[in-house]
C-alpha cells in the first residue's frame, strides 16, 4: 500500500467518480489512476468503487470506510511533515486562510499585517467563499484555518475556537430621513424601506430574519449580496436601507453614507476559528490566531482541541 495509491483514491472521490478530473487535478494519466486504484482494491480484498464498464458510478459499502482512513492518513502524513518542519524550518512554511470577504476585509487585515512583519517568510495566502464552502477548504485539506461567523458549526470534523462577537448597523445615503429620527431607530423604522443585506449563508443573515419575524414583520429585501461592499455601493445608489456587519463602515471612505447603530436590534453574532480536529498546526500558526484573538493563547487552542478530541 502506498500514499499515492491513497492519494489517487481520495482525489478520484472528491472530484464526483470522475477519473478523467482526478488525473487533471494530480497531473497524471487517467489509465496510470486507476491501474494503482485496482492495485490497492486488490491488495485490501475488497471493492472500493463500483464501475459500470470503465466508468467510475458508485462507492461500495466497505469503499465509504477505506476512504474515510485513506483521509485520515494522508492527513495524518501531512501533520508529519509539518512536524519535521517545525524544528528545521521553523520561521519557513505556508498558511492558508479560508474566510468570507466581511472578515477579509475588515477584520483580518491587522493580524496579517503583524503575522507578516514577524514571519516574512511564511507565504500566506486567503481564500474566500461562503461559510459552508470554507470550513470545507479546511475539512479537506485546502486550508489551515477557517475564519467564519457560521457553517464551521455544521462540520463535526472541526474544532470550534470563539474570537469575538459583533453586531449590525443600518446604512443610509447622507440626508436619508432615518438620520433625522427622534428616538433610537426600530425595526418598524427599517421596515419601512427596501432593505440591502447579506445573502442568507452570510455575516448572521438568521439573526436579521428572527428578529423581523419575532415583531411579525417582513421586510422587503431590494438585494442581497455575497459581500459587504456590494451592499454599500447599492445603498449609496439608493436602492435601499442597508443592514451591515458595524465593523463593515469605514467613515473615511463610505464619505457619501451615514451610519445608524442597530446593535440594540439584533442578537450578536460570534466570528469563530474553524481547525481540523485532528491537524497539526506549526507554531506561527497559534501565533496568528492569538494575533487576530489575543485570548486564544496556544495553551487555550491546544486544550480546546484536546478537549474536541476526547469528544
Amino acid at each position: 500500500m502506498k500514499l499515492q495509491q491513497l492519494r489517487y483514491l481520495v482525489e478520484v472521490y472528491k472530484q464526483g467518480l470522475n477519473v478523467t478530473d482526478a488525473a487533471e487535478k494530480l497531473h497524471t494519466s487517467q489509465p496510470g489512476i486507476s491501474k494503482q486504484i485496482r492495485m490497492l482494491e486488490d491488495e485490501l480484498g475488497v471493492q472500493v468503487f463500483i464501475r459500470n464498464g470503465k466508468r467510475v458510478v458508485d462507492v461500495t459499502g466497505p469503499g465509504k470506510e477505506v476512504l474515510r482512513i485513506a483521509e485520515r492518513m494522508l492527513l495524518q502524513a501531512q501533520n508529519l511533515k509539518r512536524i519535521g518542519e517545525e524544528f528545521v524550518q521553523v520561521e519557513n512554511g505556508s498558511l492558508t486562510i479560508a474566510t468570507t470577504h466581511t472578515q477579509a476585509r475588515y477584520a483580518l487585515p491587522k493580524a496579517i499585517k503583524a503575522f507578516l512583519a514577524r514571519y516574512p517568510q511564511v507565504r500566506l495566502a486567503l481564500k474566500q467563499g461562503t461559510p459552508t464552502q470554507i470550513s470545507e477548504m479546511v475539512v479537506e485539506g485546502v486550508a489551515d484555518i477557517a475564519v467564519a461567523t457560521e457553517g464551521i458549526a455544521l462540520y463535526p470534523e472541526l474544532a470550534m475556537l470563539p474570537c469575538y462577537e459583533w453586531n449590525r448597523s443600518v446604512v443610509v445615503p447622507k440626508g436619508h430621513p432615518l438620520t433625522a429620527l427622534d428616538h433610537l431607530i426600530t425595526l418598524e423604522d427599517i421596515a419601512a424601506w427596501p432593505v440591502v443585506t447579506y445573502d442568507f449563508a452570510f455575516a448572521g443573515r438568521s439573526q436579521i430574519n428572527q428578529a423581523f419575524s419575532a415583531k411579525n414583520l417582513n421586510p422587503t429585501v431590494a438585494l442581497s449580496a455575497l459581500d459587504t461592499d456590494v451592499i454599500k455601493t447599492y445603498v449609496e445608489l439608493g436602492l435601499g436601507v442597508g443592514l451591515i456587519a458595524s465593523m463593515a463602515f469605514d467613515p473615511a471612505k463610505d464619505v457619501n453614507l451615514a451610519v445608524i447603530d442597530a446593535g440594540h436590534l439584533f442578537e450578536p453574532s460570534q466570528t469563530r476559528i474553524g481547525i481540523r480536529k485532528d491537524a497539526y498546526l506549526r507554531g506561527y500558526v497559534y501565533d496568528f490566531i492569538e494575533l487576530f484573538a489575543p485570548h486564544l493563547t496556544r495553551h487555550k487552542v491546544q486544550s480546546a482541541l484536546m478537549c474536541e478530541d476526547a469528544d
